[in-house]
């Protein structure tokens, strides 16, 4: 057991960093109360520890690479990255995503289709940033295409109404009626 010098609470040595300085091989301050103090200071000017970590990297070019193999491959850089994704462009946790996909039965919010291995897609507001519901590929990027305007999709929706099957056919015949005309038959 030993007290830490900051927080003067009494911790088991497992709790304290060993270091080769002290008298009892380990640091004066408990791991909590490091890693609060490295925190805090990083916060205050991370300059320092970013040109470590950067000469680092230059002076272990092997290293570091192995290191990047390593992390690509064991799959957590995959789940680093989709959980920056979220936060960061929707302000999203990865719990929260899945708490919506759930809700949703994992499927599509507009077409009820599931996408396979593919996951759905956060959509949200272009103007507002509001999030909405997830989407499959196709209905986020017909959304996207149709600039979210009403008008757009039901001009689309009159112009699928013109060519119903009935219609399609008689243009078919109007057509290949006047390729026979030009061809002099």
């Amino acid at each position: 057991m030993k007290r830490c010098l900051h927080c003067r609470e009494t911790k088991p040595l497992d709790d304290f960093y060993s270091s080769s300085n002290a008298r009892d091989g380990r640091r004066p301050e408990c791991k909590a109360c490091n890693l609060a103090r490295r925190k805090a200071a990083y916060a205050e000017n991370p300059r320092p520890a970013i040109e470590r970590a950067v000469r680092w990297q230059r002076e272990n070019p092997e290293r570091y690479a192995a290191r990047q193999r390593e992390y690509v491959t064991s799959g957590r850089k995959a789940v680093a990255n989709r959980k920056s994704h979220l936060k960061r462009k929707y302000g999203l946790t990865v719990e929260q995503y899945d708490a919506m996909l759930e809700a949703q039965g994992g499927v599509c919010a507009i077409c009820r289709e599931k996408p396979g291995d593919l996951t759905l897609h956060v959509d949200h507001d272009h103007v507002s940033g509001e999030t909405r519901e997830l989407l499959c590929v196709r209905c986020n990027n017909a959304l996207g295409l149709f600039q979210e305007s009403h008008d757009l999709f039901a001009a689309a929706a009159g112009y699928l109404d013109r060519f119903d099957h009935d219609t399609v056919e008689l243009v078919t015949a109007a057509r290949e009626r006047a390729a026979a005309l030009a061809a002099g038959n």
